[in-house]
């Protein structure tokens, strides 16, 4: 029996509205972030000098078959960008060795340089290699989001901020992971009355990240990030942040 046009209709909208509803436990790369954040080492000190900085390299050996590993705990003491570098690093896939930190990288420069940069760091980082979105929405925060905190109004030279892994907020209180002070690796809950602002990263398209070779061996605006001071305009325009 033939079926009727209207029925056709409904069919082919059923099929369409189908094709675009994700798999239930489709995996994606909040849920790698909060994996690499299980795996840390918890404690250790926090020590946010140009020698903890260099840490980060014997903390990302090379192995003699050219793979590039993450072992924290040769970063200890550590601080929370580096912190944050390093769970980025555990839950990627694929080689990255051109990601590996060097020794005495300046903000701005390379990718940790980058990343490590005062103000939106990771947020730019993201925003440039088109690898996921920036938003302030506490409403839209998922586990795994990274988070940048600014504990007072000024951007930049006189910032001062905290950069985390995002695991969930209540009406007063934001929880999160990082290096905290004083004790290095772990949770931490603050309350929100504290944060004056917040930028939101989620990276939806971590394969992006495989063109970190085609970036400007430096960010001018990043680097100047260390020494000048700067608008939220500024960095919502540069970031491409939804607000």
């Amino acid at each position: 029996m033939p079926l009727k046009l209207s029925s056709l209709f409904f069919l082919a909208a059923l099929l369409t509205g189908c094709a675009n509803i994700p798999a239930a436990n489709a995996p994606d790369f909040n849920s790698k972030i909060l994996t690499a954040v299980k795996s840390m080492p918890t404690g250790g000190g926090y020590d946010g000098s140009d020698a903890s900085k260099n840490l980060l390299h014997s903390a990302c050996p090379m192995l003699n078959d050219g793979r590039v590993l993450v072992d924290a705990n040769r970063a200890k003491p550590s601080f929370c960008s580096g912190a944050t570098y390093l769970v980025l690093l555990k839950a990627m896939d694929d080689d990255w060795e051109e990601m590996r930190p060097e020794i005495d990288q300046k903000d701005g420069h390379g990718v940790f340089g980058r990343w490590n940069s005062n103000g939106p760091g990771a947020a730019k980082l993201v925003a440039d290699l088109g690898a996921g979105k920036n938003f302030t929405s506490w409403e839209e925060a998922r586990p795994g989001d990274f988070l940048k905190i600014w504990w007072t109004d000024e951007i930049g030279g006189r910032e001062r901020g905290h950069h985390v892994v995002y695991l969930g907020h209540h009406a007063e209180t934001v929880r999160f992971w990082s290096s905290n002070q004083p004790g290095g690796y772990g949770n931490k809950s603050v309350p929100r009355r504290d944060c004056r602002r917040v930028l939101f990263t989620r990276i939806t398209n971590p394969e992006k990240f495989a063109t970190v070779k085609n970036l400007p061996a430096s960010d001018p605006w990043l680097a100047a990030m260390l020494r000048e001071d700067f608008t939220w305009d500024d960095v919502v325009a540069k970031c491409r942040v939804r607000q």
